[in-house]
């Protein structure tokens, strides 16, 4: 159950907060075709299931952004955030994939709120740790650093 948080104030004091991990999510072919459709990425590593068997992984992997662009839907599995006005995504710094994802695997994310800063017209940028853990791996899918912007 997501913890829920109300208004400004509110967000200003989750800065430090661990807010723990999501559920898992399985990576399939299908999603990574789905993502290789629309985002027009068809790399034969993704895609080509025979070509990528006889390749470094032994079989496709999921796109790196693919696993980032969960961070959205899985952080709101963590937080909840109502009494704003509007929430802006304003970017995602240091951004890195330690380790490849293979279809088949699992990936859930441990976020943590970094950070809480006040911005203009009376908002505040939530700076959030995202670590995107691949299940049975000591490496994690991927790590970053997303802000989101949050107005009254």
């Amino acid at each position: 159950m997501p913890l829920t948080v109300h208004g400004i104030p509110e967000i200003l004091a989750l800065g430090g907060r661990d807010l723990g991990h999501s559920e898992w999510k399985e990576v399939t072919q299908e999603l990574i075709d789905a993502y290789a459709h629309v985002s027009g990425d068809h790399q034969w590593i993704h895609t080509d299931v025979e070509r990528a068997a006889a390749g470094p992984y032994g079989r496709t992997i999921a796109h790196g952004y693919m696993v980032l662009s969960w961070g959205i839907p899985m952080f709101g599995e963590l937080l909840r955030v109502s009494g704003v006005g509007r929430a802006l995504n304003y970017g995602v710094n240091r951004v890195r994939y330690p380790a490849p994802v293979p279809v088949g695997s699992r990936v859930r994310l441990h976020a943590t709120v970094t950070g809480v800063t006040e911005v203009a017209r009376g908002g505040v940028q939530m700076t959030r740790g995202f670590t995107f853990e691949l299940e049975g791996s000591e490496k994690p899918a991927c790590v970053a650093e997303s802000l989101t912007h949050f107005y009254p």
